[in-house]
């Protein structure tokens, strides 16, 4: 990744005054790392660069795009935060220093459980720099996302230990933002490198079943499109197809038969609003039979990480179990992007604002930042915290469970 690149990227998107800003800190950035080189033989700036293009990618505010090209000069460099406080300011400061503490705080970080009460003061770190600005975890789930990308160029040992803490701290992470994009990423780059066999043998099996789920959904597509036109419901439709990483784990929950895996494919239907995402169920299932143990309704009970959407399951005439996932526009945007889509190119807003979660476009659902902001206050006032008060499902994945009524 070039200077030049990520500048072309940012002009579409960025107002000139704030491309100037990332102009700017990439030049300081190249300054500081000059003679430091990643193990692929790149120049060292060529990750900050790539850093700083995928937060581009996600949406993010230009403040997140500097941060995220100065995201290593502290730690690796001659610069301090008073140096960038100086030439770029306290919002960007703060994010790269929160950026600086969640890399040091997540050195053995496993889960919950285990960091009482060895690792408080590491825990206590990492809770605080998220409590007071989400978009520092961001910032490092796209430097684990590129440090993923290129980890072919790490000794075997070290790309075991890295893909194994991405699966276990850095995808739940992402999951719990709303991240479904970047976590899927995570779990498939790592995956290979933390169990490569049952990588290869997910993946053939994958293979085999997917050529004969196509064939047959092309039909089901062309009558569900056709309906739609008819019903003049405007919408948008593509497969969605499961991740290998989320295909082994459910075989794992199947002892490895995949004809028991009904969502290995689905067809995702995207419309205008809420009220088509409703009225598109009902015309599915007024053309299929409805596996009614399999219908879900995440847009009246969105998931915990704000993800909203309907899945149902039906029987097709020729015995065909399909899934569909319906959601609107703003529901897809976010089910991709999760709490980094809240952060558009057009809504800057300083570090205060996030701080006082004064941003409308936070998902009330994410509760459990609310919860993290709370543990980190009293940690803060040096009071004790227990393993109960940190039950929050901060890395792991809940479950939702569902009558046959909804």
């Amino acid at each position: 990744m070039s200077k030049d690149a990520v500048i072309a990227k940012a002009k579409l998107h960025y107002s000139e005054q704030e491309v100037a800003l990332l102009d700017r800190a990439i030049t300081t950035a190249s300054s500081a790392h000059q003679g430091q080189f990643r193990r692929s033989g790149d120049a060292y700036i060529t990750h900050p660069l790539a850093v700083a293009s995928i937060l581009i990618d996600w949406s993010m505010d230009i403040d997140s795009i500097v941060a995220g090209v100065m995201h290593d000069t502290v730690e690796d460099t001659s610069l301090q935060i008073e140096d960038l406080e100086r030439e770029f300011g306290k919002n960007i400061a703060f994010l790269v220093e929160g950026v600086t503490k969640v890399g040091q705080a997540r050195s053995g970080m496993k889960d919950l459980k285990n960091y009482l009460p060895q690792t408080k003061d590491n825990l206590s770190k990492l809770l605080i720099a998220v409590a007071k600005d989400v978009r520092v975890v961001i910032i490092k789930i796209a430097d684990r996302l590129h440090n993923l990308q290129t980890l072919e160029h790490m000794p075997a040992e070290k790309q075991k230990k890295i893909a194994r803490e991405s699966l276990e701290v850095f995808a739940p992470m992402a999951d719990r933002l709303g991240m479904g994009g970047p976590r899927m990423q995570i779990e498939e780059l790592a995956f290979r490198y933390v169990n490569p066999k049952e990588f290869e043998k997910s993946k053939n099996l994958m293979k085999k079943r997917l050529g004969k789920s196509t064939r047959k959904l092309g039909k089901i597509r062309q009558d569900v499109e056709k309906r739609l036109k008819n019903e003049n419901i405007p919408y948008s439709m593509d497969g969605r197809v499961k991740s290998i990483y989320s295909l082994w784990r459910k075989l794992q929950r199947f002892d490895g038969n995949i004809d028991d895996i009904y969502d290995l494919m689905a067809l995702r239907i995207i419309v205008d609003n809420q009220a088509d995402c409703y009225r598109t169920l009902g015309i599915l299932h007024s053309m299929y039979k409805p596996m009614l143990e399999r219908i879900k309704d995440y847009i009246a009970v969105p998931k915990t990480n704000g993800y909203q959407s309907l899945h149902t399951t039906v029987l097709t005439p020729s015995k065909q179990i399909v899934e569909f996932q319906i959601r609107s526009k703003s529901m897809h945007e976010y089910a991709e992007g999760g709490l980094a889509a809240s952060f558009h190119y057009h809504e800057q807003k300083s570090t205060a604002n996030y701080a006082k979660r004064q941003s409308e476009k936070l998902p009330s659902q994410l509760q459990w930042i609310t919860q993290l902001q709370e543990i980190a206050s009293k940690l803060r006032d040096g009071e004790e915290i227990s393993s109960e008060q940190l039950n929050i499902d901060l890395f792991g994945r809940r479950m939702f469970i569902y009558s046959p009524k909804g």
